[in-house]
């Protein structure tokens, strides 16, 4: 699905921030990227879709380098790409209708997106993936007017409307409280699983990343110092990503895997009461 191979980034300052990564990620992987502030985390996924430009390497998307595409063609190649950002980038003025629907710009005419036409299917669309993350009730509410948690699902359905092949996520729990983090990783998970999407997230949160993605990927200094499975994310591994600390209170361990609403189902009627 997406691939980079040694992708680098020099600042204009001199620094360095991505130094020759290479990294595969398939269809239907949730990869979590974690590391110190200053990684290279948030480099990288703008480097992927070109938000920020690479000066090495190349980005493979089902194997079309984005690195080599015109302005037009990468307009046409992002549309394949959804980007959920952690201070949620809504307009405030939309509402959650508008605001999902704009995720559809990049494939209507000039004139229906100025005038917000958009076809019915489109509009049948976003109704069934607000119905899926329990948003049907404020459909026309405007986005001022939604919790934090509600805006973070709203930036969801905008970048599935897309229907992507590949999501990019920066930091989606920074800015909630503990139990919506899970619910909207969890969200995010299922989402992902149900459509094939490769994701790559960019989290801090090292407990959560190790209890929702499938592969972590620790990045130091700008270059890949772990690749594997959650389970591998011992005191030793976080020491080498993060430097040395106590590390015992982080990790996980199988048999804590679980909690009191690990398993709930993600009912649309409670996201939407909890939000």
């Amino acid at each position: 699905m997406l691939a980079l191979e040694g992708l680098e980034k020099r600042y204009r300052t001199g620094d360095l921030a991505l130094k020759g990564v290479s990294l595969e990620v398939p269809a239907g992987q949730v990869m979590a990227l974690i590391g110190p502030s200053g990684a290279g985390k948030s480099t990288l996924i703008r480097c992927v879709n070109r938000l920020i430009e690479p000066t090495g390497g190349r980005v493979l998307l089902k194997g079309q380098d984005m690195t080599a595409l015109s302005a037009r063609g990468l307009r046409r190649a992002r549309r394949r790409i959804g980007m959920i950002f952690q201070e949620y980038a809504l307009i405030e003025r939309l509402t959650v209708m508008e605001n999902v629907l704009s995720g559809r710009l990049g494939y209507v005419g000039f004139w229906s997106s100025w005038f917000r036409r958009f076809p019915q299917a489109d509009i049948d669309a976003a109704f069934g993936l607000l119905d899926r993350v329990g948003l049907t009730p404020f459909v026309d509410k405007r986005a001022d007017a939604l919790s934090g948690g509600q805006r973070q699902r709203v930036g969801i359905c905008r970048a599935l409307i897309q229907n992507p092949d590949l999501l990019l996520i920066d930091e989606p729990t920074a800015s909630l409280d503990p139990k919506t983090s899970r619910q909207i990783m969890r969200l995010i998970v299922e989402l992902c699983t149900e459509r094939g999407l490769a994701a790559i997230i960019n989290i801090h949160d090292v407990a959560l990343a190790q209890q929702f993605a499938q592969r972590i990927v620790g990045l130091r200094l700008g270059e890949v110092v772990f690749d594997g499975p959650p389970s591998r994310l011992d005191a030793g591994v976080l020491t080498e990503i993060y430097g040395e600390e106590d590390w015992s209170q982080t990790v996980r361990h199988a048999s804590e895997e679980g909690g009191e609403d690990d398993d709930e189902a993600l009912d649309p009627a409670r996201l939407a009461a909890n939000a």
